[in-house]
């Protein structure tokens, strides 16, 4: 069973803060008991989601302004069942960074085959794309991870 599931991105303040939160609060109104968390493969500690993302994740009654850039690292990657990343480069250096991630890192857009393009530093369309593409990769995990899907696998 997957409990511990982790978003990473880049810089933990663009899209895996809106993928977290999207997954947590799709999650919980499942009751699927699950944690969630993010990071970022070059996250600067501390620093909050970017103000752009904040804005459109209160537009869905979401608030990540709490959210705090975290940097990936080798505990994380342990506590976790389930990585999910935004590119192909990203599950590429977090395998490669992390041995032990084999067999539990995958795109959010593994099944549709796509990557979500990081609207860092960008116009609020590129954002809403982003976002766009965040929430049509999780609709697949919602299936995967939804309790029961996991009571029919067992």
């Amino acid at each position: 069973m997957v409990k511990n599931i982790l978003v990473v991105c880049t810089g933990n303040i663009c899209r895996s803060p809106m993928a977290e939160a999207l997954l947590k609060h799709h999650l919980k109104k499942q009751g699927a008991d699950r944690v969630v968390s993010s990071a970022g493969i070059q996250a600067l500690e501390g620093r909050p989601a970017d103000s752009i993302a904040q804005e459109l994740m209160t537009q869905k009654g979401i608030e990540i302004s709490h959210h705090r850039a975290r940097q990936l690292n080798a505990e994380m990657v342990h506590a976790s069942d389930l990585i999910l990343v935004m590119s192909r480069d990203q599950k590429k250096q977090v395998e490669q960074g992390f041995p032990n991630s084999q067999g539990k890192v995958f795109r959010l857009g593994e099944q549709e085959g796509f990557d979500v393009i990081d609207p860092y530093k960008r116009m609020r369309a590129i954002f809403e794309q982003s976002l766009a593409q965040i929430e049509y990769g999780l609709e697949h995990w919602y299936q995967v991870l939804s309790p029961k899907s996991e009571r029919e696998a067992s």
